[in-house]
């Protein structure tokens, strides 16, 4: 009996490809770098499984040509570079891996959070510059973090775990959210608020909304005026939630006070991106969930939903 034909679009962890390959063949795409298109293309037209990335657009055209495609299982929590309902009309399982990546992404956009308010990154140059000549009451004095205000937009796993941490460091909590949620309030003391009554109150404001049609540009001009001058906002999310020539003048003209972002609208940004240039902003290659061990489970998840599909069975975690 001949096996399924497993494309997997980026070098990943050893075990997910053994466990994948008991069920299947499986080809990797060996390069460090994205799978280019027309070879996605060809791969997808005899894959019975594709272990995807967030950097492979699955849309109308790859469904279309891959006739024999029985699951797309994506290395990630969003989902937003699949065309869900195409896939859906083919009857073609979409899968994620959820769970698994919470607590890192948590702990990065709790780091963009504090190296923002505090000023780190921008310290750092500072002092490889050689500009530290002596110490100054006010010399990169930047905001305080214990005891203030957290405004978290999208309050699901990883919005909880970020509230987790901001309770450590006795931190006021609100949150909006498409629906309340009754647990996140018991277990962290977070309050929700509508969206205007957030941005006005919180002195960080973390974004970690999934990118929908109703949440592209959620943020833009109109929510950071909104927004105290000494305000941090940070997004962990999708570059696509928010207006990113709206956050660079809030930046420049000082209606807020600084930016942590590990997301942006299109990627990877070149050097002479505009938030390269601003000293208040801390910006990040999209790390949110990049540990090993994080990523080694991510793949695993990934590998278990592939393998489950093509065996006949239910997805581990379906979209």
């Amino acid at each position: 009996m001949t096996k399924p034909v497993v494309f997997v679009t980026r070098q990943v962890a050893s075990e997910a490809i053994e466990y994948v390959k008991e069920a299947a063949e499986v080809e990797v795409w060996e390069e460090d770098r994205p799978c280019p298109r027309e070879i996605l293309l060809q791969k997808a037209e005899q894959a019975d499984g594709l272990l995807t990335m967030l950097t492979e657009r699955v849309d109308e055209e790859l469904l279309s040509r891959a006739r024999k495609l029985k699951v797309v299982a994506n290395m990630a929590v969003g989902y937003d570079n699949i065309d869900v309902p195409a896939a859906k009309k083919r009857g073609i399982h979409i899968t994620n891996t959820p769970d698994v990546l919470t607590e890192a992404t948590a702990d990065l956009a709790f780091a963009l959070l504090m190296a923002a308010g505090r000023r780190i990154t921008e310290a750092n140059r500072f002092l490889l510059a050689g500009e530290w000549k002596s110490w100054s009451p006010t010399l990169l004095a930047g905001q305080n973090i214990y005891h203030t205000t957290l405004g978290i937009i999208g309050m699901g796993r990883i919005g909880e775990a970020v509230a987790r941490r901001a309770k450590g460091f006795g931190m006021r909590i609100l949150y909006h959210n498409r629906r309340r949620r009754p647990e996140a309030e018991l277990e962290v003391g977070a309050q929700y608020r509508e969206l205007d009554d957030l941005l006005r109150q919180a002195d960080y404001v973390v974004m970690l909304t999934p990118l929908t049609p109703d949440t592209a540009k959620m943020i833009g001009e109109r929510e950071f005026s909104l927004m105290k001058p000494t305000s941090v906002f940070v997004n962990v999310s999708r570059g696509g939630t928010v207006d990113e020539e709206a956050l660079y003048r809030a930046l420049v003209e000082k209606k807020i006070w600084a930016a942590g972002l590990d997301v942006f609208q299109k990627e990877p940004v070149p050097p002479d991106h505009p938030f390269l240039t601003l000293p208040n902003v801390v910006a990040l290659p999209h790390i949110g969930s990049a540990t090993y061990q994080t990523r080694m489970e991510m793949a695993k998840l990934a590998a278990a939903n592939i393998r489950a599909v093509l065996e006949g069975k239910e997805p581990v975690t379906p979209v």
